[in-house]
């Protein structure tokens, strides 16, 4: 079975969140099939700032809606879009 690279654009609640514990919050919520390949902090606007987060899954049945269930879960999270999906 092939594995999948999902991006993810997580938006946080406001600009008050702490995006380095909303990082780790981020890894400690994933299933365990899913692990993080990366996340970087991208500016929006008015100092709001967003986590790029790119995950790898297995290409299975369900595809991305537990990544985007697990992270929507947390409370500090406001919206969950995935970006890109693409086979390895």
């Amino acid at each position: 079975m092939a594995d999948v690279v999902v991006q993810l654009k997580v938006l946080p609640v406001g600009i008050e969140v702490d995006l380095n514990r909303l990082q780790d919050q981020i890894k400690d919520v994933l299933p365990g099939n899913a692990r993080v390949y990366k996340i970087i902090e991208e500016p929006i606007a008015y100092g709001l700032k967003c986590l790029k987060v790119t995950v790898i899954i297995p290409d299975a049945e369900g595809g991305t809606d537990p990544v985007e269930k697990a992270i929507s879960s947390i409370n500090e999270v406001s919206r969950v879009e995935v970006e890109l999906v693409s086979r390895m």
